[in-house]
């Protein structure tokens, strides 16, 4: 759909608050010479260590926005890829990846993705030395981090200093959205994601002209050349163009990608620097919480399992999981389920919900089959055996089917939940082992604590990002 034709008032003011945002945004000389010069020590001294080592390193290359000039200057980690032969053994990669890693950074931290890398720092930077493979095609990785230097060879021959400017502009307008990073916490758009997206479109505002019409789910590959195996809930489809069968926005959330459209078009109508300026999470305490709730009139259950020792992008796919599996159960067994959210601490999972009423209705009509069939039989034994707790039938309805109006034996969210939570599929590392390993309480009887308050905002406090109290007007 072609892009609408704005006002030339508008167009003026989109120019001088992208202009302005742009110079803030753009690091100074002094600082892009350091990033160079720390990119070229550590490739160096990589190099060397691994001489001195005999380590089978085939190549370093410092990869990403610190390679490209794209960052925003206070969030920029510098990316080390340590490049291994891809005969090279799992055990052997990570002994080799770690030691050289070791011997160039500071203050060096073990951390896990989908195999360890270490976490240090050298000169003001935070690195992570990061180890993989060297492959010779980027569709055919054997770790994840494989197809980087593909990524950086291709953004690195189409990128121009116009191009950067409008990268820079695009992740910050995200960052305010709260939908930068494709963390699996976040669910947003990955830094690579938004490089081709410029690419693609040429500026943050060719974007934004696009996205205000787009539906969700949006394609953005070629027509017939889809990457394969694509999720039901996907959202954005954009093909890696060095791995076709990939798709670039997998991470992205439809929710995310909502925001991002109705933002779009906002943005465009109503420019200014105020959709540039990050902000924290407005403060959402117990107290509006339960205030909330009594101008609501509904209830919420927390759910707190304990926290498995996992890295947040494998933990939160599965405490997603978990929420979806109770939300789902929730609604089979009879409660009328208004929102769910998560928080976690280094201890505990909370899963919290929201449902219309603590109690269930008394009474649940339980369908049987048709009459005339051989299953008749079976479901009047079982509803007419003595103690079974019918409170009317079994009769014929008005379809030719049985029914019975049955007896709920657990009304209370919390004592239902305790009785189905053992036998829910809630993610491998999640489902509890033991009863006592979780716990269901109503929302009053559970401690306070930076998780839950993380959560009730998710749960109680929705609102569109530039539309929350305090938000200076877009």
């Amino acid at each position: 759909m072609p892009a609408p034709a704005i006002s030339p008032e508008t167009a003026h003011a989109l120019d001088r608050v992208e202009a302005a945002v742009a110079a803030r945004l753009a690091p100074s000389a002094e600082f892009l010479e350091r990033v160079v010069r720390v990119r070229a020590e550590l490739v160096q001294r990589v190099e060397v260590a691994a001489r001195e080592r005999g380590s089978p390193l085939v190549r370093a290359l410092v990869a990403g926005s610190a390679a490209r000039g794209t960052f925003l200057a206070d969030r920029l980690d510098i990316d080390l890829f340590l490049l291994f032969p891809p005969d090279l053994s799992r055990e052997r990669l990570r002994e080799e990846g770690l030691a050289l890693g070791h011997a160039v950074l500071t203050e060096p931290r073990l951390r896990y993705a989908e195999h360890p890398y270490l976490r240090g720092r050298y000169d003001l930077f935070e690195v992570d030395a990061v180890p993989g493979y060297a492959v010779d095609d980027p569709s055919r990785p054997i770790s994840p981090v494989d197809r980087t230097p593909y990524h950086q060879a291709y953004l690195s021959e189409r990128e121009t200093p116009e191009t950067v400017r409008e990268i820079r502009l695009t992740k910050q307008f995200l960052r305010r959205l709260g939908i930068y990073g494709s963390e699996a916490r976040t669910e947003g758009l990955s830094g690579y994601l938004v490089e081709l997206l410029v690419l693609r479109f040429g500026s943050l505002r060719a974007l934004l002209h696009a996205a205000r019409h787009w539906r969700i789910p949006v394609r953005l590959a070629e027509p017939g050349r889809e990457p394969p195996r694509l999720p039901e809930e996907v959202a954005l489809i954009l093909a890696d163009p060095v791995d076709p069968n990939r798709n670039v926005a997998s991470a992205l959330s439809r929710r995310n990608l909502g925001t991002l459209i109705l933002a779009a078009g906002a943005y465009l109508d109503a420019p200014s620097e105020a959709w540039f300026e990050p902000r924290p999470p407005p403060a959402f305490g117990r107290a509006q919480a339960e205030a909330q709730l009594r101008e609501r009139d509904s209830h919420v259950v927390v759910v707190t399992l304990p926290r498995p020792d996992l890295v947040d992008d494998t933990l939160f796919p599965q405490v997603r999981k978990a929420e979806r599996a109770i939300a789902q159960e929730l609604v089979r067994l009879g409660f009328e389920r208004l929102g769910s959210a998560a928080g976690t601490d280094p201890e505990k999972v909370y899963l919290l919900f929201e449902v219309a009423h603590r109690n269930r209705a008394a009474v649940r009509r339980q369908d049987g089959p048709p009459a005339g069939i051989d299953r008749v039989g079976q479901f009047l034994g079982k509803w007419t055996e003595p103690g079974a707790p019918v409170l009317q039938g079994p009769y014929v309805q008005e379809d030719g089917s049985l029914a019975v109006e049955a007896r709920v034996p657990e009304r209370h969210v919390e004592d239902v939940l305790r009785s189905v939570l053992p036998r829910l599929s809630l993610g491998k590392d999640l489902s509890p082992s033991r009863p006592e390993g979780s716990d269901v309480r109503p929302l009053r009887d559970v401690p306070d604590a930076p998780a839950i308050a993380e959560a009730l905002r998710a749960l109680l406090g929705k609102r569109l990002p530039w539309l929350e109290p305090g938000a200076p007007p877009p």
